[in-house]
Parts: structure tokens; sequence; C-alpha cells
């Protein structure tokens, strides 16, 4: 095989584990790839999820929040965050919540690796499974990037990628808890996803007390305009 026909094929394979990243499109997720983005097939339901938890900084304090507006999540958890807090990761589930695979790390993964890919979010369905006591359906790739390589990798472990119809922009240093409400409201209607985050791992220093404070808001927000906010189990994704 000549240089450029090897270059021509390695350019295939990575066009062909990157395409699936076209979700990620608006026009896309709201068309071909409805299933994908989050939308529910209950009309008066918002799924709440997390990403990047659990964090003992912050978790507790997001789920005592919850508690009190009477709402329950979906988790996406990391692994090498429940590695560092099983016990949170297990409280979770206690309080009548969902988890969720959110991967092994947070990296994205823009080149072909499948047995990687295979063999980390194995480890962390395994993980969530056996410290939670709770087995995964779900799985959302960092940053929303969805390749190739971790979409079959989830297939194979009988997990639906779920990504989301809404978000907060939490994760900055400038979020505030008005600019997290201000941001999600316009996506909040029957049958969307929201994406918020319970730490501030990935995200700057402190942004998760954002979250903390809009939620009230989006709770008042959902209750004024007849919604309910739940997990994705009672969301009806077909």
């Amino acid at each position: 095989m000549t240089v450029r026909r090897a270059a021509l094929a390695v350019a295939g394979v990575e066009l062909l584990h990157l395409a699936p990243a076209a979700v990620r499109l608006t026009a896309v997720r709201r068309t071909v790839a409805r299933r994908t983005a989050g939308y529910g097939t209950e009309p008066r339901h918002v799924a709440l999820t997390f990403d990047d938890g659990p964090d003992p900084g912050s978790t507790p304090d997001i789920l005592d929040a919850l508690d009190v507006i009477g709402a329950r999540a979906t988790f996406f958890l990391l692994g090498t965050m429940l590695e560092r807090a099983p016990d949170l990761g297990r409280e979770l589930v206690t309080r009548g919540h969902e988890v969720a695979v959110h991967g092994w790390h947070h990296r994205q993964q823009w080149y072909p690796a499948p047995a990687r890919d295979l063999r980390e979010l194995r480890r962390t369905a395994e993980a969530v499974t056996g410290i939670c006591g709770a087995v995964p359906r779900w799985y959302r790739p960092p940053y929303g990037v969805r390749t190739a390589g971790p979409a079959l990798a989830a297939r194979r472990l009988g997990l639906r990628t779920v990504l989301w119809t809404a978000w907060g922009r939490d994760w900055t240093g400038h979020a505030t808890a008005e600019s997290v409400h201000a941001t999600a409201r316009p996506g909040l209607t029957g049958g969307a996803t929201l994406l918020l985050h319970d730490s501030d791992c990935t995200s700057a220093p402190g942004s998760w007390r954002a979250t903390l404070g809009a939620l009230p808001l989006i709770a008042d927000h959902c209750r004024s305009h007849g919604l309910t906010l739940g997990p994705l189990r009672d969301h009806g994704v077909p």
C-alpha cells in the first residue's frame, strides 16, 4: 500500500469514528436523532440529569436541594469519581435517584480505540452496578461528543446513549443561579432532557453552586407550566 493510500485509509477510519458526533448539531438532534438527544414521549415530563459526580464536595448539597423541591434525577457517574466516593454512589440510589454511565475518565474520544472504549465503559458499568447496587441503562459520552467506538461499546453493554435537549451552561466561571435558569428556561418543555452538573471536577471551581441555586427556580418554572421534573426512567425515551 502506498503512503497516500495508507493515509486515506486512516482518514476514512477516523471519519467513520467521528461521524456519530453530528448528533450534537441542533438540526440533527431535532429531526433524525431525537431519541439519542433525549426527547421523551411523556408530554408533561422533563428529565433532570446531572453529570460528573459523585462528588463529596457538592453532590450532598445537590441531593438535599432535590429533596426540598421534591424531584428525583438521573446521575451520569464517572468511574474515577465513584471509586473515590462509593458511599455517596450508594446514597444516590438509596435516596431514589437513577444512576447511569458517563465513562471512567472525562475525556474526549477523538481517535479510534475500540478495545479501550469497551474496556473503560465495561469497567464503569460494572462499578456502578457493583457499588451502587443498580444496573445502569443509560450512557452519556463526556462533552456530549458521540463517536463510533464508545457508541458501539455502549450498545454492546446494553446501554442506551442519551445526550440532552436543554442545558444551563452551569460549568462556566461566571455562571449564577439566575443565568443557569435563564439559559435552561427556553428548553424546559414537555419531553425535554436537561443537563446540569453536580460536580466541578471538570468545570470552573465552585460552579456547582450556581446549579444549586438554580434548582428551585427551575422547579418553580416547571410547576407553573404543569411540568414534572424526574429521571430518565420516567421519561418515555422511545
